[in-house]
């Protein structure tokens, strides 16, 4: 595990976050492009609780970030599946139905399941049918698959207030990890808009991350963007499972964490393209809807405790600010590989819960 230095009193001036918040919304013509290469760390901010006296009406930031890496390459799957296309050309074995879907769809993810899902027929996914093969052929799509608990009064909040709360954070995971414009690559607008202003590490991450990606600065921590010059979206689909909770945090504010897992199916840039590929993120992310009688904050707007995201098939070793999957021999470089073998559609245990340190490298998952 690698850990951030702290920031000290450093931070972005008003005026220049202000200018950052346009050009999001604007865009702007001349500014950097970030560099488009295969790879991508995964990391995690984990939360800090403060400490000590703190003023009254003041935010006080999380401590220095400390962040994880889950990188994993597919490996047994790519073989697999490659045998299979060679030996069963008209798809007979393991075959279901037109949708490529072994049963009803699921219902939606009320708590912590006890097993990985069933291993699914090993079959190609194809533009027709990109989850061909995957659990995920079975989850909801977009927003649908993310559950949102019934509302009741906590901390400063009445169960009205509640409500808007939680539908304003599954808002911010679409704005962030669904939206159509982010996946390509475009700014997250929408959600760097629901986000408080008066963070000051945010602040300074979110002015950072999208001019020259490091380790402590990458739009991946929180954002899923593709580099459409290298690959784009197989279709309009992004399957998700994953579910909310909430319960009183510090200062009586309303915690919601959040855990879902991601399945996008993309193809090569170039057009002709039909080789499909899955990158899989989990994030999970807690968010406080802050009393501000109590902490700075704007209306509408949710504070950031911690991220952390867990991908597969998003890249390796190099960041780019994108997720950038690999096609063909997915995970043949078995040197990168150093931490075992992991099942990303495994939600039984927590985020980097499972065996295998994720700073042991590229491990090796088990499917796609």
């Amino acid at each position: 595990m690698k850990s951030g230095g702290d920031r000290g009193d450093a931070s972005v001036p008003d005026d220049v976050w202000e200018q950052f918040l346009r050009d999001s919304v604007e865009g702007v013509a001349d500014a950097p492009r970030e560099p488009s290469a295969r790879a991508r760390d995964v990391a995690e901010r984990l939360r800090n609780e403060p400490s000590g006296n703190e003023g009254w009406r003041t935010y006080t930031p999380a401590a220095p970030a400390r962040r994880k890496k889950g990188r994993y390459l597919f490996g047994l799957l790519a073989a697999v599946a490659l045998l299979v296309a060679a030996f069963d050309p008209w798809n007979i074995i393991g075959a279901s139905g037109g949708s490529g879907a072994s049963g009803p769809p699921l219902a939606q993810e009320s708590g912590r399941p006890t097993d990985a899902p069933p291993v699914e027929p090993a079959q190609r996914p194809t533009l027709a049918e990109p989850f061909k093969g995957s659990p995920a052929v079975r989850w909801a799509d977009g927003t649908a698959g993310i559950t949102v608990p019934p509302a009741r009064a906590t901390g400063w909040m009445s169960e009205t207030q509640v409500e808007k709360a939680l539908r304003q954070t599954r808002d911010f995971l679409a704005a962030s990890s669904l939206d159509p414009a982010v996946l390509r690559g475009e700014r997250p607008a929408k959600a760097i808009a629901l986000i408080n202003p008066h963070q000051k590490d945010v602040k300074d991450y979110l002015a950072a991350a999208f001019g020259t990606p490091t380790e402590e600065n990458d739009p991946l921590l929180l954002f899923s963007r593709f580099d459409t010059s290298y690959a784009r979206p197989a279709g309009d689909i992004v399957k998700t499972r994953g579910r909310m909770t909430f319960r009183e945090g510090e200062r009586g504010a309303l915690q919601v964490t959040t855990d879902v897992t991601y399945v996008y199916p993309v193809v090569r840039a170039e057009a002709g393209s039909d080789e499909v590929v899955r990158t899989i993120a989990r994030r999970e992310v807690v968010v406080n809807w802050d009393d501000p009688s109590k902490v700075v904050t704007e209306a509408g707007t949710l504070s950031l405790v911690s991220y952390k995201v867990d991908m597969t098939n998003g890249g390796c070793d190099t960041l780019t600010g994108y997720f950038t999957p690999e096609f063909g021999r997915q995970g043949s470089d078995s040197g990168s590989t150093g931490g075992g073998t992991v099942d990303p559609y495994d939600r039984s245990t927590p985020m980097f819960g499972g065996t295998g340190s994720p700073d042991g490298g590229c491990r090796t998952a088990s499917r796609s």
